[in-house]
């Protein structure tokens, strides 16, 4: 059973970071991609980073140059790093399983999700 677990939120001052961490169960990220989406209230979620297997990444236009993506050396954790956080950005951030991250964008490719984190920007 894959389970991810997912920390980090919090709340930071415009142009400020968060890194979020999302936890996967044993061999997980050796065999799936890890897609970053988020969803604000009243919005539909939407997708802004992926991490492939092999550690290629992906990123939304939205959040290119100011989210990083990656995992740990052991293959059991993936991060992602919010720097410049705007206004924008609170959301709800959700890691979650995916094949490949060539589909990242659409969400019917997503099979397991963790529970979501909140990030508030304010000042």
């Amino acid at each position: 059973q894959v389970q991810l677990v997912e920390s980090g939120g919090g709340t930071v001052q415009p142009g400020g970071s968060l890194r979020l961490s999302c936890a996967a169960s044993e061999h997980t990220l050796n065999y799936y991609a890890i897609g970053w989406l988020r969803q604000a209230p009243g919005k539909e979620r939407e997708a802004v980073a992926c991490i492939s297997a092999d550690g290629s990444t992906y990123y939304d236009d939205s959040v290119k140059g100011r989210f990083t993506t990656s995992k740990d050396g052991n293959n059991k954790m993936a991060f992602l790093q919010m720097n410049n956080l705007k206004p924008e950005d609170p959301c709800v951030y959700y890691c979650a399983t995916t094949y490949y991250c060539t589909g990242y964008k659409f969400l019917s490719t997503y099979d397991y999700w963790g529970q979501g984190t909140q990030v508030t920007v304010s000042s």
